[in-house]
């Protein structure tokens, strides 16, 4: 008999046709909680997009759930304590998205400082009625090239956010959790403390994982560090302290803020969507392309069928739950 997965959203064709080799596949396409609850003891596995949240007390009814592979790079929708004490093996994607979400970065930013949002809602108003409307109205806008962009998380997505704004003529600065020669000798990024990087940058670029250390990293004390400056956020909505973002833009001590994550999603109503000229917001969705997606989604196939097969993948992000499942107690294939 073939493991039962279920998957929690759409996931493309190919994919799936090499899930169905060896699993009897379900759809339950982004389920209530309660939903939910009632069906995840008939499961083996189980694929999940980062819209699709386990709670512990849905976790506590997976009665056969083996794996838990999550169709993205980050996992903090998952309750990894809950899933950890059944013996359910976590898992995660890493590095399909890092040229996709690099290149909406860069896209956010440039979006930010040129006023590109805003400008399109202008024109599709009617309001563009001599061009010295734009010439007196838009002369604050600025370039990219000549700033100094400060990254904060310098993994595969800050490395790729480097080269690309290296070539967009800015310098280079960074603080992560370790130096990374490597990306200092190909673009010359410069490593600093974490307010020296605040301190010294014009634009500063979020790409770190959501994590107990990195919970509001931007503050409303680290915000005063970033007055006259521009913030970017491509990596979790829980690094920024949003309140504060909105009272710094209201005093005119934030330039401009683009993001792509929120502390709460989806989002209906945020106090940021009364900025139209300081902000560029996006409804979570930096890594989605087509050839992104097709890759995350072979990923996360493999990741379900190696736990499946009794193997440890490189990607398990709960490693303690080997102690309390060995690989063996969970192969089915």
């Amino acid at each position: 008999m073939k493991p039962k997965v279920l998957v929690l959203f759409k996931m493309k064709s190919k994919p799936l046709e090499e899930l169905r080799k060896y699993c009897d596949v379900d759809f339950l396409l982004y389920p209530g909680e309660q939903e939910l609850m009632e069906v995840i003891g008939k499961y083996d596995g189980m694929i999940i997009s980062p819209l699709n949240p386990l709670r512990g007390k849905v976790i506590q009814n997976a009665e056969r759930l083996k794996v838990i592979s999550c169709h993205s790079a980050g996992y903090d929708h998952v309750d990894l304590k809950a899933a950890t004490e059944r013996g359910i093996y976590v898992t995660k994607v890493a590095g399909v998205l890092s040229e996709a979400v690099a290149e909406f970065a860069v896209g956010l930013t440039i979006a930010l400082l040129r006023k590109i949002a805003h400008t399109d809602r202008f024109i599709r108003s009617g309001k563009w009625e001599s061009h010295k409307i734009i010439w007196s109205g838009f002369k604050d806008i600025e370039t990219v090239y000549g700033k100094t962009v400060g990254i904060l998380g310098m993994g595969a997505i800050g490395k790729a956010i480097a080269r690309r704004m290296k070539a967009m003529g800015t310098e280079i600065l960074y603080w992560s959790r370790s130096r990374k020669e490597d990306i200092e000798n190909e673009v010359g990024a410069v490593y600093k403390p974490l307010e020296d990087v605040l301190r010294e940058s014009n634009i500063i670029i979020l790409a770190l994982p959501a994590t107990p250390e990195t919970y509001h990293i931007i503050n409303e004390e680290r915000l005063k560090l970033l007055e006259g400056k521009y913030l970017v956020n491509i990596g979790r909505g829980t690094l920024v302290d949003e309140k504060a973002v909105v009272k710094a833009i209201e005093e005119g001590r934030l330039k401009g803020y683009a993001t792509d994550v929120f502390e709460n999603e989806p989002v209906q109503e945020h106090e940021l969507f009364k900025f139209e000229w300081e902000t560029v917001l996006t409804p979570h969705y930096a890594g989605l392309s087509r050839e992104a997606m097709e890759d995350m989604g072979f990923q996360a196939v493999k990741n379900l069928l190696a736990v499946l097969h009794g193997e440890v993948p490189e990607t398990l992000v709960n490693r303690e739950v080997i102690r309390i499942r060995p690989p063996e107690e969970v192969k089915m294939i």
